[in-house]
């Protein structure tokens, strides 16, 4: 048993060291991304490398107050703005299309979930043209009502096929008993079924928000003036602007990844939580 115990010991702490190892190796990219936005051109060439900076640069953030084009923090609201839009959209529709597929049976149902499936392998290039063709003829073209529609037919897809399990393993005495208790469908649906199903709403919410943040591709493509564009397309931009003014680059990174990081701090148990429990159940 000893030396069992010493063994197992022993692997415990060889596990701890590689996984502090590859967690480094992970991380460093954000590590850099933070020090070359605080150094000064000249630093961020200098070889060999430093791995702090010398001089405090704080002008790459400082410069994004300002008024212009590439104004950091403008577009900073511009995404938080799709990005809740798309957000609410997607739980809105996802939450009730889930409960409907997941408790009741009905012709087509099997080419619906399909449906949803396919749609999460279709590259966002093959949608660009025709959901222009279609917010240009809704007059929705360069607003953020066409970015936050683009972007909440990510969410929806993903919200569904996670949630439908979430419904289907909720047993219908549940239900039964919430009718007996004077509620109808509606309000057995709001009152009992969504606060059983939240880790798996929170789930999607979270989802559906980080897929609006990251993309870039709808926010070029729908929305023409800079000032209304988010910081994922302000970046784009700031490259061909500035070329090799690497400090402001990474400086809009930095921003850009703020609420992804306090998501993810604050949100992991849910994210966790609801993750495994909707890979298990249905």
């Amino acid at each position: 048993m000893g030396i069992d115990g010493n063994l197992s010991k022993r692997k415990n702490i060889l596990y701890c060291f590689i996984s502090i190892m590859v967690l480094c190796i992970m991380l460093f990219p954000l590590y850099w991304i933070l020090a070359t936005s605080l150094k000064t051109e000249k630093e961020i060439f200098q070889i060999p490398p430093t791995f702090w900076p010398k001089e405090l640069n704080l002008k790459s953030y400082m410069v994004q107050l300002e008024s212009g084009d590439f104004n950091m923090f403008h577009s900073f609201g511009n995404s938080l703005i799709i990005s809740f839009g798309a957000m609410i959209i997607a739980v809105i529709l996802a939450v009730p299309a889930s409960y409907g597929i997941a408790k009741y049976n009905f012709i087509g149902k099997r080419a619906i979930v399909l449906g949803f499936l396919v749609t999460q392998m279709l590259p966002v290039s093959v949608l660009l043209t025709p959901l222009f063709i279609m917010f240009k003829n809704m007059h929705l073209y360069n607003t953020f009502w066409s970015t936050i529609l683009a972007d909440a037919t990510i969410g929806i897809p993903f919200s569904v096929l996670i949630l439908k399990n979430y419904f289907a393993a909720i047993p219908k005495e549940l239900e039964e008993a919430a009718y007996i208790d004077g509620c109808n469908k509606f309000t057995a649906f709001i009152r009992v079924l969504i606060p059983i199903a939240k880790p798996g709403v929170m789930v999607c919410a979270i989802f559906s928000f980080l897929y609006a943040w990251g993309d870039l591709a709808y926010g070029m493509t729908f929305i023409l003036d800079q000032e209304k564009r988010p910081i994922t397309a302000g970046i784009f931009n700031f490259m061909g602007q500035y070329g090799t003014k690497w400090s402001y680059l990474t400086a809009f990174a930095v921003v850009t990844i703020i609420p992804v990081t306090l998501i993810f701090i604050f949100m992991q148990k849910y994210i966790i939580s609801g993750m495994t429990s909707g890979a298990v159940k249905g």
